[in-house]
């Protein structure tokens, strides 16, 4: 694995980025490449590379897994920004570095994500031509959750609140910062809380995939975008690439199996496919070898017979 920093020609800092390399790599050969994008409020040390990143690199494939701007180890300020439009192009800031690399076949390139990062790359998909095939791994349309349970179902109160937020603090106020996963699964559940997404986030975060920058959390007052955003706008007209989804049978509030019907039914794509995986819950499908060797019996040769 190479560690790399991208430089984001449209604003004023770099995209950080680690790349995984197939077993026995030559840098006289061309491979195919794939983008992995790390889920909401993560990096990209947790899921999108150090689990999909090395599997579909030690078959065969250079991937890169990069942190969105404004997080991990990315530029950006103020820190923990969540914005679509500017993800988006942070995608293609990663394939114009790709391109570069001489080892890196431009006709064969594919892009993957996991949850909010399944969402983006579908949607980066549908004007990135550069991407030949695409993978959602238990992706979640974030502009749906923002307008829905990430605002309590009322997105206008929401979008005042974060207007009056966004003037207090261009006034001097404190930054605010909302945090998107409880501390602990026990505190958690004795403050109430049953869903099977929100309990898994807190074990996935807290306990089984702990790093500094994986903060699940982002600045309240820029999250506006979010709320008027969808990843899966267009997408009966524009997402035309080969599409596999993959998802869990057992829903939660974060919607990944709702959104991967949806973006299923919609796409425009004539090769699609979607894995509805038995008994497994959103966050199995970020690192447990069971869900995950099941996602990637399928993912593997999807990008094998796409790329």
């Amino acid at each position: 694995m190479k560690t790399v920093t991208i430089r984001n020609r449209d604003m004023y800092w770099d995209i950080a980025a680690d790349i995984h390399f197939p077993p026995g790599f030559d840098e006289n050969k061309r491979y195919p490449a794939i983008v992995s994008a790390h889920p909401i409020g993560s990096c990209k040390e947790q899921s999108s590379g150090n689990v999909y990143g090395a599997a579909l690199a030690q078959e065969g494939f250079v991937v890169i897994a990069f942190d969105r701007s404004f997080q991990g180890d990315s530029g950006g300020e103020p820190r923990r920004i969540e914005d679509p439009t500017l993800t988006v192009e942070d995608f293609r800031h990663v394939v114009d570095y790709l391109v570069t690399l001489s080892y890196v076949d431009e006709e064969r390139i594919g892009v993957l994500g996991i949850c909010g990062g399944g969402g983006y790359a579908i949607n980066a998909s549908m004007t990135e031509r550069r991407f030949k095939a695409v993978a959602s791994i238990t992706g979640v349309n974030f502009g749906r959750l923002s307008r829905e349970g990430f605002t309590n179902y009322d997105p206008i109160a929401a979008l005042e609140a974060m207007a009056k937020q966004r003037t207090a603090e261009a006034r001097g106020a404190q930054v605010q910062v909302d945090v998107f996963v409880p501390a602990s699964v026990e505190g958690a559940k004795q403050a109430g809380i049953t869903d099977i997404d929100v309990l898994g986030a807190a074990d996935y975060y807290r306990n089984r995939c702990v790093k500094p920058h994986g903060e699940t959390s982002a600045v309240f007052s820029h999250r506006a975008v979010s709320v008027g955003w969808d990843a899966f706008h267009l997408a009966e007209v524009l997402l035309t690439q080969p599409l596999m989804v993959v998802v869990g049978d057992r829903p939660g509030g974060f919607g990944a199996y709702r959104d991967g019907q949806e973006i299923y039914g919609r796409a425009a794509s004539k090769d699609k496919h979607i894995v509805v995986l038995e008994n497994t819950s959103h966050y199995e499908l970020y690192d447990q070898p069971g869900p995950v060797g099941k996602a990637l019996e399928k993912v593997v040769p999807f990008f094998k017979a796409n790329l």
